[in-house]
């Protein structure tokens, strides 16, 4: 499965966080959830991409074969 790419997040003071995708806004998170996807993403030292990713609901699902595979997208 490929990796996630695109994704940065900027702090806005000390309770807000936007993330962004390929420079286009994803969400933006405030307080208390601010908080935990900062310490999360700052944890995350291998891949943040990933952890972005699931915070913004811009993953794969895992459906990606059954639909390929599905009688009508077959070719």
């Amino acid at each position: 499965m490929p990796r996630p790419q695109g994704f940065r997040y900027e702090r806005h003071g000390p309770d807000t966080v936007h993330i962004t995708h390929h420079d286009r806004p994803a969400t933006t998170l405030h307080g208390a959830r601010a908080a935990q996807f900062l310490a999360e993403v700052e944890n995350a030292a291998s891949y943040p991409q990933l952890v972005m990713a699931r915070w913004t609901g811009n993953y794969k699902r895992g459906n990606e074969r059954t639909a390929r595979n599905h009688p009508c997208n077959r070719r």
